[in-house]
């Protein structure tokens, strides 16, 4: 553990120049105290390590010198893909291994090269969760991770919103995990099918192995996925009623996908001018959330534990909000 901190150190020195102990702590996870003795070994190793005093001071290497120390460990070349993604790479229980591979991977470089990552770095930066939206809690996500490295069989207790609500148990092929705008998927066999990862209460890794299916890619699955699931009315929806004012919402409320399924779903209208239509479900929280937004423009018909997810809720804003007697 501690050789591999020194070449972290010496690389991060090599790549940023000039850093002060606390800097050093700070990237990686560590007491200045340790780095001090670090540097002390470096320099004890024949490294030409010196410090520089006073508020712009620190740690720093003669100029012209470089290592060539950079040979990837297996763990570090296979978190490469989450490079520029800190915090899933963290959800995942890779953040160390990403950060030793990008130090390593920029110590590589040719100094031309070094400079352009260096620039795109400072300029350019990927954000997956949505605004105002909290990530999904995953509290299985590591597991999920371990088996789908073991190709094992796993047994999952999921909650499920439709066709019938409730929790479910199944026996999964791990294929592959997916992050989309903040939300974790785990893509499982044997017939693949997606799975939100924070709706699995349990997972438990079989003492049993799989074969992955023969040319299945991850990347092609997802997309035919995301094209059919936004297209299909038969997948998971809620029944609302709408204004002619919550219709023309729905493209800014819940999205254009939303939208779209609403007016092909659209019923005619009754007595008060509104209309029946379909939604997606993701989720009863996330489409509460939604469709709260639409105030009384929209009265949700069901499912029940939509309806009453949002007859809480709105009971809850009703104490707070009192009517007076001309309310």
């Amino acid at each position: 553990m501690r050789a591999s901190r020194l070449v972290s150190l010496l690389l991060l020195l090599q790549n940023r120049g000039r850093m002060s102990a606390a800097r050093l702590a700070a990237e990686l996870g560590v007491t200045p105290r340790t780095v001090y003795r670090d540097v002390e070994a470096l320099a004890a190793a024949g490294v030409p390590i010196y410090a520089e005093g006073g508020p712009a001071g620190g740690y720093q290497l003669m100029d012209g010198y470089r290592t060539r120390l950079t040979g990837l460990t297996e763990d570090e070349a296979g978190s490469l893909f989450l490079t520029g993604l800190p915090q899933p790479a963290a959800e995942l229980g890779l953040g160390a291994q990403v950060a030793a591979a990008e130090l390593k991977l920029m110590a590589a470089l040719p100094t031309p090269y070094r400079d352009a990552s260096v620039r795109i770095r400072q300029r350019f930066h990927l954000d997956a969760p949505g605004w105002y939206r909290e990530a999904d809690p995953v509290p299985q996500l590591l597991a999920a991770a371990e088996a789908l490295w073991q190709d094992q069989v796993v047994e999952v207790r999921y909650r499920r919103w439709s066709p019938t609500p409730g929790v479910v148990t199944r026996r999964l092929h791990p294929l592959g995990l997916v992050l989309k705008a903040g939300v974790w998927y785990l893509v499982a066999g044997p017939r693949p099918r997606t799975y939100r990862v924070g709706n699995i209460e349990e997972l438990r890794a079989l003492d049993e192995h799989f074969t992955r299916p023969a040319g299945f890619d991850l990347a092609d699955f997802w997309r035919v996925h995301v094209e059919r699931y936004e297209d299909n009315e038969d997948g998971e929806t809620a029944l609302v009623r709408l204004s002619a004012a919550g219709i023309a919402a729905l493209p800014d409320i819940l999205g254009p996908r939303a939208a779209r399924l609403a007016e092909r779903t659209l019923e005619p209208a009754d007595g008060e001018g509104r209309q029946r239509a379909k939604i997606p479900l993701e989720s009863v929280p996330h489409a509460a959330a939604g469709l709260l937004r639409l105030g009384a423009d929209a009265q949700v018909l069901a499912p029940a534990e939509l309806v009453a997810h949002m007859g809480k809720t709105i009971r809850a804003m009703a104490r707070l909000y009192p009517c007076g007697e001309d309310g």
